[in-house]
């Protein structure tokens, strides 16, 4: 019996907020929803906890500092790390000058990665193990 691969794709596509092509930020942005970058970013682009946000760097648009996001699309530059819990899209214009954390990966031809690959496993975090401590635990310790 033959499975189908399920096809993993981006999982928002409104995007909320933009940073134009003739405005440069200096400082951290904290984003959630949608955010598309034209414009340059000289600080850490940070998707706020548990939202499942995308990143949008066009062409035009650069980021110096490090990157989280759900989900992201990516066709400038960044320089510094990048981590995507989910989707990952690498068009054939992305300059990333860091390490790259992903769960999924979609790389263009032309795309140039400058740093480390790591693939996020599938497995559930290790934030929800709970240790039980009980007394049948701390008969064993006697």
């Amino acid at each position: 019996m033959l499975r189908r691969k399920r096809k993993h794709t981006i999982e928002m596509t409104k995007l909320s907020s933009l940073v134009a092509d003739n405005l440069e930020i200096v400082g951290d942005v904290l984003f959630s929803a949608g955010l598309r970058v034209d414009g340059r970013i000289q600080g850490n682009v940070i998707n706020q906890d548990g939202e499942r946000s995308l990143l949008v760097l066009s062409e035009k648009g650069s980021i110096n500092g490090r990157v989280r996001a759900y989900d992201a699309v990516i066709n400038g530059v960044i320089t510094g790390d990048l981590e995507v819990e989910h989707f990952l899209e690498l068009q054939s214009n992305a300059r990333i000058s860091g390490n790259i954390v992903y769960r999924q990966l979609q790389m263009e031809c032309g795309a140039v990665v400058d740093g480390k690959l790591e693939k996020l496993g599938d497995e559930a975090p290790a934030a929800n193990v709970i240790e039980l401590a009980g007394p049948a635990a701390a008969a064993g310790g006697r």
